[in-house]
């Protein structure tokens, strides 16, 4: 049996409008270019890398050869040497083969933390009464002897190396201005561990000299300054051209 077709009405109400606000908008959305861009092998990037980072140990294991493991390793520039070491021998691995660079946060940190070291020892410890040794001697580092070299490879060649590596390796843009108070994390426990242990590295960090008041002053200068130096840091980034696209 065979079911009757309804028949068709004449006139069909109009539809009610849709309202724009209930409209669904595709809003654009940030995709990181790593996303959708595969990295590349870089064989001189990586080996400069690597060359960065045997400076790196080599001019810490100068210094612990001289100093001793417990002495050396207590200085700020030491410490942040160590850090940029593995960094350069983590990205020189990322970059061989290849894979994503490392987070900005963690080489901008690195980077700032040796370039500061740097300039407190060129403009605060290079010409100092009495002169400024890691490892306690009273007289000055005679020139290409070991305890210069040491100070010349932590303090001037390993720094220089790496504001290289970001100046001419390094995409721009990659630090954000978040990132700038996590980055005296470090610093900030480094004063701890200082001010706890009551030892004698800086002559403008020393409370048995100085005594809490004036050493906590002259660490709050010094933490201010570290944080002027990350904003200009960030901000020198976003300003420079980019020497390679963003795919390391």
């Amino acid at each position: 049996m065979t079911v009757p077709i309804p028949p068709v009405p004449r006139e069909i109400p109009d539809l009610p409008a849709i309202p724009w606000e209930s409209t669904p908008v595709l809003k654009p959305s940030f995709v990181p270019v790593t996303a959708v861009v595969a990295p590349v092998r870089r064989p001189l990037v990586a080996l400069y890398r690597l060359l960065t980072a045997l400076l790196a140990a080599a001019g810490v294991a100068l210094e612990i050869h001289l100093a001793g493991p417990a002495r050396a390793l207590s200085y700020f520039q030491v410490q942040g040497t160590v850090l940029l070491a593995v960094v350069m021998l983590v990205s020189a691995s990322r970059s061989w083969r290849p894979r994503r660079a490392l987070p900005a946060a963690l080489t901008g940190a690195v980077l700032l933390y040796v370039v500061i070291g740097a300039v407190v020892y060129h403009g605060l410890l290079a010409h100092t009464t009495p002169p400024f040794t890691m490892t306690g001697a009273t007289a000055p580092p005679a020139r290409w002897h070991a305890q210069w070299a040491a100070l010349q490879a932590l303090h001037t060649l390993v720094p220089l190396a790496a504001v290289l590596d970001w100046l001419l390796l390094t995409p721009a843009s990659r630090m954000h201005l978040r990132q700038a108070a996590g980055w005296l994390l470090f610093p900030l426990a480094y004063l701890v561990f200082l001010l706890v242990g009551a030892r004698s590295l800086y002559p403008f960090l020393d409370v048995t000299a100085h005594g809490y008041r004036h050493t906590l002053a002259n660490a709050l200068l010094l933490g201010l300054a570290i944080y002027a130096s990350a904003i200009l840091l960030i901000a020198l980034d976003h300003a420079r051209p980019s020497p390679v696209r963003r795919r390391v």
